[in-house]
């Protein structure tokens, strides 16, 4: 079996544009084909509560799971993946947009639209440019973070719906929740029994009958308790009748004064769908054993907003929910999720009217479980407890989320997550070594001082030496000038070593002309190719020393050896090398 790949996996991995179509045939495209039906099934409620979520009428939540979900299947890298409405796309989408226009109005949906479109350019952009390996530098913390905080937004956003009272938009969540404290006398309770009915139907579905669609079964079940208290003669809100028709064209606005209002926002949703995307098809591919190329699947996101954002479209991305039961269902290529979007058109076509008596606070209740399902407890637990670091950055990324604009709480993950990279990255390990006198073979062994040659320190360094790490090399070089100040002699073990830059390689000149004004000398062995070869173009070997540098560490110390002061030798009891052992040496 093929192992998948990592995010930035190489060139021409995909030989051709549709390499799953070699898997098409009568069997495949029977279970596609039943696959697609469940997720056409589940997305129906999902589309229309994530659309309420994001400020727009109902059917937005439909169109965005029939265009955008066709071409980021074909056009993507997972056989699996299911794109559409995302609950953190569309609370971003209303945070961004709802400061700019009021939620439902042609204004509003114009400026959606726009929006889409541009974090279609960016994930398209990013894609072409071959960015995928990105999302390896946005940490595991940051993702879990974020989507608990947008969780809880949720939670806060739908309360007014669960409860029947009315809230303004545009309240940050503490001026939120004093409302709703203050509105609690004023609570439906028509409203609460409708909302409260259709929980219990989803829990009790999920419980007993896993595989069944249970939002779509809760939904049905608290439209009917709906009806039964006397739907809007009770003053409980429905959605209304949805258009019926096929996703109409639309067109977004191409001004620079709309675009420069939208592109911070339209940044942020674009990583964001990114790294929902690329977890996901990353996690399902691990399952399935296929092949991943998260820049392929950059390409396919961005070119299903663009797409989208004509076809009356909000922004989407992957969907966690909808993806893992397309591959429980047994889907085999992407025709799954095609078969997905040509079941909600027709279900548009057909059944939209039935639409009317969809309950407002039974669809409060759907994003109530979606958003409890957002919120990863076990990892959250497992972080908090394991990795301080890592607790701060999802600590700090939650809270971002709750008090400032989504957007730059996406921006503050991300900066967090390359910080924390570029920290460990810049601390390479640096081990003192010396040959293992009881190994017939001589293997390095870490080293104890009392065990090192006085006049020669042997390390080994396991990373890079870039810009980020010179200073902190640089320091550790020279404490062992303060520990042992005899060792003037210094050999590198450039085994762990991958990467050297111009920083880096312009460290070592200084260190072997430093070592020389103390007596000593640099050297060293085991250098990768790729380093050598920065090494010899830049002429730092040269500096260094031709004959300073070793194939192997054998070779190394029978030529420093022959330098050592051989008086202090003489009277040495360490006796750390062959040569130290072999009488007359």
């Amino acid at each position: 079996m093929t192992a998948p790949s990592d995010a930035g996996s190489k060139p021409g991995k995909s030989r051709t544009l549709w390499p799953w179509l070699a898997l098409v045939n009568r069997q495949s495209l029977r279970q596609d084909m039943l696959a697609g039906l469940t997720g056409a099934v589940i997305v129906l409620p999902q589309g229309v509560a994530f659309a309420m979520l994001a400020g727009l009428p109902p059917q937005y939540g439909l169109y965005t799971a029939i265009v955008p979900v066709i071409i980021a299947a074909l056009f993507g890298s997972s056989n699996h993946l299911v794109s559409g409405p995302a609950t953190p796309i569309a609370i971003i989408v209303f945070a961004t947009v709802s400061a700019l226009a009021s939620p439902e109005t042609p204004a509003y949906i114009t400026l959606v639209l726009t929006l889409t479109f541009l974090v279609g350019v960016f994930q398209l952009l990013m894609g072409l440019a071959r960015l995928g390996m990105l999302v390896n530098f946005i940490s595991h913390s940051v993702i879990i973070g974020f989507t608990a905080g947008a969780a809880l937004l949720i939670f806060t956003s739908q309360f007014k719906h669960v409860l029947g009272i009315e809230i303004p938009h545009g309240l940050t969540l503490w001026h939120h929740w004093q409302m709703l404290l203050q509105q609690l006398p004023d609570t439906h309770w028509h409203t609460v029994a409708v909302a409260v009915a259709t929980l219990l139907i989803a829990i009790v579905i999920r419980q007993l009958l896993p595989r069944w669609p249970a939002l779509f079964i809760a939904m049905i079940g608290g439209t009917l308790v709906a009806m039964a208290l006397g739907g809007e003669q009770s003053d409980i809100k429905l959605v209304g009748s949805l258009p019926t028709e096929l996703p109409p064209l639309s067109s977004p606005d191409f001004s620079l004064e709309t675009i420069s209002q939208l592109a911070s926002g339209a940044l942020a949703i674009a990583l964001l769908g990114l790294m929902e995307a690329v977890s996901i098809a990353r996690s399902i591919a691990a399952q399935s054993h296929q092949p991943h190329d998260a820049n392929k699947e950059f390409i396919g996101q961005g070119l299903s907003n663009i797409a989208g954002s004509f076809f009356s479209s909000f922004a989407s991305s992957g969907s966690f929910t909808r993806s893992g039961i397309n591959y429980r269902s047994g889907a085999k290529t992407p025709l799954a999720a095609v078969f997905s979007a040509v079941g909600i058109a027709i279900i548009l076509l057909m059944f939209a009217p039935l639409a009317a008596y969809l309950p407002i606070p039974a669809m409060g209740a759907v994003l109530l479980l979606v958003a409890w399902g957002l919120i990863d407890w076990h990892h959250i637990k497992i972080i908090l407890k394991a990795n301080p670091v890592d607790a701060a950055v999802l600590v700090t990324t939650f809270i971002a989320t709750l008090f400032v604009e989504l957007t730059f709480a996406v921006y503050v993950g991300v900066i967090l997550s390359l910080v924390l990279h570029l920290n460990r990255i810049s601390y390479p390990t640096i081990l003192s070594r010396i040959p293992d006198n009881h190994d017939g073979h001589r293997r390095f062994v870490n080293a104890t001082p009392d065990k090192e040659c006085p006049q020669l320190k042997i390390i080994r360094i396991d990373g890079s030496l870039f810009f980020g790490s010179v200073n902190y090399i640089e320091s550790a070089l020279r404490s062992f000038d303060q520990n042992n100040p005899a060792q003037t002699r210094l050999l590198i073990i450039g085994s762990g070593i991958n990467f050297i830059d111009v920083a880096g390689a312009d460290l070592l000149v200084r260190e072997a002309q430093r070592r020389r004004a103390l007596g000593g000398d640099l050297y060293l062995c085991s250098i990768k190719p790729g380093v050598c070869d920065i090494l010899k173009k830049g002429d730092y070997i040269s500096e260094v020393g031709d004959d300073h540098v070793f194939t192997t560490k054998r070779a190394a110390i029978a030529a420093i050896y022959a330098t050592l002061d051989r008086q202090r030798c003489a009277t040495c009891q360490v006796k750390s090398f062959t040569e130290c052992q072999t009488p007359g040496s």
